[in-house]
């Protein structure tokens, strides 16, 4: 059941994933961590409550993501792992790695675009021994990263995170694939994880070790984490279970949006990151798709790639919003299976389900 990544071991095969804005920080990261699995922090905009984060918003988000992986790891005390995740789309992407591996932090995992240089990046910090993981959508893109490190830098991901169609946030599928996931008709995450294998196994055999891959979106509960294992996974990932904790970061009122809703309240939003994305029916994406939504006044430029004037909404203040449990104003990523979630509980009552249902599992 433990998994080896990196000459670390992960006590439990549970990956919480990486929540930004502000959802998954050193609380959630670190209270994952203490109980033996691998708790992410978003490393997205992470300086939003910064004294002054409208004047500097960058040195404010590096600065704060070195004393929130600090202390997310007193938090686990040498338990579990902690994790960083960071979007290549984002225009502090390397700095904001650079900033992680200095930090300390066990693994960086990146996606929202692929990590082409991130190996470049890891050499630059050679005090660091993190793993570097790449988030992935298929074997396609598993076997085009693990080509272009192992071309240029002689390296393979240290492990893989497979995000299938009904994974909440940014997603590595068509909006029609998310909606046709949304509806019922997925494409079938075993088949994903089938290729993700395939595409693997050189690196594998080449490098002589293995390259653990864990599956999320959709991944209901402990029982199906078992089933995925069976068919070649090393664990899964959880997000939006998470949220509904007393450890999570968000503001109450974001925890009781997601808490309230239901499947019906979901809805498939193009975000300025340039990629599709699951996310509530706000009053926000409900004056989006009326045209309704007032022009962007500011733009930090958090996105590489997002042209402020002709964005629909900008993605860091609405993200920030919905962490203060801005209702009106907020996007409230969530995970296909947020109706299921229907109570507050702590992250070691999520994490001892997660493994009750694992071992009870036929």
């Amino acid at each position: 059941m433990a998994v080896s990544i990196r000459g670390k071991t992960l006590a439990l095969p549970i990956v919480q994933g990486g929540m930004g804005i502000g959802v998954s920080l050193e609380k959630l990261a670190g209270g994952v961590a203490a109980c033996g699995g691998m708790g992410t922090l978003s490393a997205a905009f992470c300086g939003f409550d910064e004294p002054d984060f409208d004047a500097d918003p960058r040195a404010a988000n590096l600065r704060a993501l070195a004393r929130q992986i600090g202390r997310a790891r007193e938090i686990a005390r040498g338990a579990g792992l902690v994790a960083v995740n960071v979007m290549v789309a984002a225009a502090q992407y390397a700095d904001s790695v650079r900033t992680a591996l200095r930090a300390g932090v066990d693994a960086v995992v990146c996606g929202a675009g692929l990590p082409r240089d991130l190996p470049a990046l890891a050499a630059e910090v050679p005090e660091s021994n993190a793993a570097i993981a790449p988030v992935v959508s298929g074997g396609r893109s598993a076997g085009l990263i693990c080509k272009l490190w192992d071309r240029h830098y002689g390296r393979a991901p240290d492990f893989v995170v497979l995000e299938g169609p009904l994974a909440g946030g940014h997603l590595g599928f068509s909006p029609q694939e998310a909606r046709e996931a949304q509806a019922g008709r997925p494409r079938s995450l075993s088949g994903l994880l089938g290729e993700v294998l395939e595409a693997l196994a050189p690196f594998r055999e080449k490098y002589g070790r293995d390259i653990p891959v864990f599956v999320a979106g959709g991944v209901r509960n402990g029982g199906e984490m078992r089933r995925y294992m069976d068919q070649g996974a090393a664990g899964a990932q959880f997000a939006t279970r998470f949220i509904a904790t007393e450890e999570c970061d968000a503001g109450e009122g974001f925890k009781q949006a997601l808490l309230s809703a239901d499947a019906g309240d979901i809805t498939i939003v193009q975000s300025p990151v340039g990629m599709p994305g699951r996310a509530l029916h706000s009053p926000l994406i409900e004056r989006v798709e009326a045209g309704t939504q007032p022009p962007i006044r500011r733009c930090d430029r958090c996105l590489a790639a997002c042209d402020c004037k002709t964005a629909p909404y900008c993605i860091s203040r609405a993200l920030i919003a919905a962490v203060r449990g801005d209702w009106e104003n907020g996007l409230f990523f969530c995970g296909a299976n947020v109706g299921e979630v229907n109570r507050l509980s702590t992250v070691k009552e999520q994490m001892d389900q997660i493994m009750n249902e694992w071992r009870t599992a036929p």
